[in-house]
């Protein structure tokens, strides 16, 4: 399915579904796997644990975020698939962020399980028809369908990369 089925277009994660073009969801994962939104890692391993501002995320806090952020999305997509008509609360990606390990996780480890995350789901949205992708469900008072949240999970890292350009890579001047 292609992203112009979604309907309605969920305001706030528009910003991440709209990285990514019209094509179809899976598509889309084979033209944006992680290794290539992260290819630049040389420059991002220079950064690892550096910051552009007091308060903001190392890289490896980025990276944990993406992958804690890819389980959340899916796990709503499988709720939402399944017809699952409870509303999901939001979730404040700071607390997060301060309760992870990644200070003492290595780059290559994060990107690892990353990839692995990914794999797992693109095999739970191999599993759905298009009839589940359509089904919408309320994620943070938001009407969002299973498909959006494949456009949410694929455009999320890329939003950050662009970030990682926009922000961190000057540190390297």
């Amino acid at each position: 399915m292609k992203k112009s089925a979604i309907n309605p277009m969920p305001p706030f994660f528009d910003r991440y579904i709209n990285i990514i073009e019209d094509i179809d969801i899976f598509d889309a994962f084979e033209k944006y796997p992680l290794e290539k939104v992260y290819s630049e890692i040389d420059k991002i391993t220079a950064l690892e644990d550096k910051i552009y501002a007091p308060g903001k995320w190392t890289i490896k806090d980025i990276f944990q975020h993406v992958i804690d952020n890819e389980r959340i999305m899916s796990y709503r997509a499988l709720r939402f698939s399944r017809n699952d008509k409870t509303p999901l609360a939001g979730y404040d990606e700071e607390p997060f962020a301060a309760n992870t390990n990644a200070i003492n996780r290595t780059l290559p480890e994060l990107m690892q399980e990353m990839v692995d995350v990914r794999k797992s789901t693109i095999a739970l949205y191999k599993g759905m028809t298009s009839e589940m992708m359509l089904r919408p469900g309320t994620a943070n008072n938001i009407e969002i369908s299973a498909l959006a949240l494949g456009f949410v999970i694929l455009g999320h890292p890329v939003h950050h990369m662009n970030i990682i350009r926009e922000r961190y890579f000057p540190l390297l001047s």
